[in-house]
């Protein structure tokens, strides 16, 4: 979880399911808030525990979505995403591996 311009937090999640990222988010972010996200199953909920929600569908080619109208797409995943590239690649560059290698997850 990553708030724009604000803090991050990782947490590794052996079995990621509703059940275990529900207490996650409620320790975490505050009741009402926008959360953007991408399509994964996981995130069906967050509209019944408290909070605002919107998500882009890579699988259908969406990356970001401008729903304003105002020219910026405010609707996107980037922010996390970045993020975790980075780790990733400063990860493997301390263990000796080749920053072609993604040990996080995989990004198309």
């Amino acid at each position: 979880m990553i708030e724009r311009g604000g803090d991050v937090v990782i947490r590794m999640l052996e079995n990621v399911q509703q059940v275990t990222i529900k207490p996650l988010i409620q320790a975490t972010i505050a009741p009402g808030t926008l959360v953007y996200t991408d399509e994964y199953d996981i995130y069906g909920r967050l509209d019944e525990w408290g909070y605002e929600h919107e998500s882009v569908c890579h699988s259908e080619g969406e990356y970001a979505r401008d729903d304003d109208g105002d020219g910026l797409c405010e609707v996107h995943v980037n922010t996390m995403e970045g993020f975790v590239r980075s780790v990733d690649r400063k990860r493997n560059i301390f263990s000796g591996r080749s920053q072609d290698v993604s040990l996080v997850t995989q990004f198309p």
